[in-house]
């Protein structure tokens, strides 16, 4: 099963053909539009088997998945308290396994951005991260983590390793958190701001069957988007 997990940088539908050559089972799309509200209808007809969640038509979040293959969004809560957090993108694939499509936002929060939307959704969501497969533009790293806080890169990796949730690129590449030798994202597209800030985490069931974690190199990319896409193999049979 391979999947590709990747910012876009807006107009999917511009770009999603330079994807077709990987042949993947699954794509986690972040800053694509909407395909129902498309005029371009070869990007629809590529589009037809999806989920797609986002603020404007524009930009949002998106999974989409081959022909054939079962695609159910999941209710699970994004209200923390008084506060709705975004964007995550809960789904069911072929009634077998959960997938979470993540872009963390700003949202407007003074205090809980980025890591804090992902850390407040685990809190209210935990019991149902199993069987997972968690992808996505997450804007965090260790770091940037401050000393003050409880809500950390770190302490979410922690609390995923305690539900037995680890990332993928570190089982892989046998990396440090902080200490990633890739960047999956360049600031401005400036080759000195490299960042590594694009996951992929899975349960056992997954994480012991992934083959292979590539970071497609930037340079094949980098005058569509600022990101580079992640590709993985999970072997199920």
């Amino acid at each position: 099963m391979k999947i590709i997990a990747w910012n876009c940088n807006g107009a999917l539908r511009k770009k999603y053909e330079s994807l077709l050559d990987y042949n993947a089972y699954i794509h986690i799309i972040q800053e694509c539009e909407n395909p129902a509200l498309s005029k371009d209808k070869k990007y629809m007809d590529w589009a037809s088997n999806y989920l797609w969640i986002g603020d404007t038509k524009n930009k949002g979040v998106g999974v989409f998945v081959k022909h054939g293959i079962k695609l159910s969004k999941l209710d699970w809560s994004n209200a923390y308290k008084d506060h709705t957090v975004k964007h995550f993108l809960p789904c069911r694939i072929n009634d077998t396994f959960n997938l979470l499509a993540v872009w963390t936002h700003q949202n407007s929060s003074p205090n809980f951005g980025y890591i804090g939307q992902f850390w407040k959704y685990l809190q209210i969501n935990k019991e149902n991260f199993k069987n997972i497969i968690i992808a996505g533009d997450f804007n965090s790293n260790v770091i940037w983590d401050e000393w003050d806080r409880w809500w950390n890169h770190s302490d979410v990796i922690r609390e995923l390793g305690e539900i037995n949730i680890e990332s993928l690129y570190h089982k892989v590449k046998k990396e440090k958190q902080g200490k990633e030798s890739q960047a999956t994202f360049y600031h401005q597209r400036n080759l000195k701001k490299p960042y590594h800030i694009d996951y992929c985490f899975a349960s056992k069931e997954h994480s012991n069957k992934i083959e292979s974690y590539d970071i497609e190199p930037f340079e094949k990319r980098k005058h569509v988007s600022d990101h580079s896409p992640i590709i993985m193999i999970i072997k199920h049979k």
